[in-house]
């Protein structure tokens, strides 16, 4: 009998969840390792290392569960001369009959404020591609009008973002994109909203001992009509090679996260989030790894990771 209440349980909430995410706001994926994946949130990051990167993050939420959130980014980016940063941005988000593609171009400028503050002023611009294919789902009803169009649009992408930092030390404002717009198909029925996403971040280095520093950082995100979504996370860099640490997402996700330095140039990322919103009975929980490249600047001696 439980399993039965179970199985009916899944079989409305999350469709209804999923079809409510698609139709009524496309949102921004989110990401456990977003300290690791900072210029896709904030075109001020761009830059701001002495190294070349280039990341790759792969992130699957909510596994066992049909049509959930999956997700993979993409992003290079390094600085040009001493104060421009550029960069390059892709985004692939699938969820449900959902897909969702955006590809920024990013640029940044550095301000000397202070003997070791810096402020980078970034702008990303690009573009959000969107198709929702509803042959891919199973519906009571197929032959209700909403689920008898398929949606195909591309819309411009303009964002800013702000990052002022120290050598142990950082805070962010960003938005993803200025521009909020909404799709109808041809008898209205259907609409997809795309609101703004605004991004606040802090974090801070404290070295404990001289093999060992600790960074808490907080990202918060803000979406008009939708929950203020808040990230708490602590990580240990330990030998400046391998990483751990816990997070928390208000009133959705905690989250266990390690990362290994293989040499100077590559950091290899996992997180692992164990749901608690109310779906953490009917799936596996949610598992993200990112891969970072990086190209040390020969032109300046770095004595430690920045860890930022």
């Amino acid at each position: 009998m439980i399993n039965k209440i179970h199985n009916i349980t899944v079989a409305f909430l999350v469709p209804t969840l999923l079809f409510t995410i698609v139709t009524e706001a496309q949102q921004a994926p989110q990401y456990t390792q977003y300290m690791y994946n900072t210029t896709v949130l904030n075109s001020g990051y761009t830059g701001t290392s002495d190294n070349f990167e280039a990341n790759l993050l792969y992130r699957t939420q909510w596994v066992g569960l049909d049509g959930a959130p999956e997700t993979q980014s993409f992003t290079v980016q390094g600085r040009v001369g001493r104060k421009i940063g550029l960069g390059l941005s892709a985004i692939n988000d699938n969820i449900g009959a959902s897909n969702n593609v955006q590809v920024n171009g990013h640029f940044a400028y550095q301000i000397n404020i202070g003997y070791t503050t810096k402020l980078s002023l970034g702008l990303n611009a690009g573009l959000d591609i969107l198709s929702v294919d509803w042959s891919k789902g199973n519906f009571n009803n197929g032959l209700d009008p909403v689920f008898s169009e398929n949606v195909n649009k591309t819309r411009p992408i303009v964002g800013f973002g702000a990052f002022m930092y120290g050598t142990k030390w950082y805070l962010g404002a960003s938005t993803d994109n200025f521009l909020n717009s909404e799709i109808y198909n041809d008898d209205e029925r259907e609409v997809t909203d795309r609101k703004s996403q605004y991004y606040f971040m802090g974090g801070y280095v404290f070295d404990l001992s001289s093999v060992i520093k600790f960074k808490p950082s907080i990202l918060t995100k803000y979406v008009a009509g939708a929950q203020l979504t808040l990230d708490v996370s602590a990580n240990f860099l330990i030998q400046e090679k391998v990483s751990v640490g816990l997070a928390y997402r208000y009133d959705d996700a905690m989250s266990a996260l390690a990362g290994f330095y293989l040499g100077k140039k590559f950091f290899i990322g996992y997180a692992y989030d164990y749901s608690m919103a109310g779906l953490e009975n009917y799936n596996n929980g949610s598992h993200e790894i990112i891969l970072r490249f990086m190209v040390p600047n020969r032109n300046k001696r770095a004595l430690s990771p920045r860890f930022f």
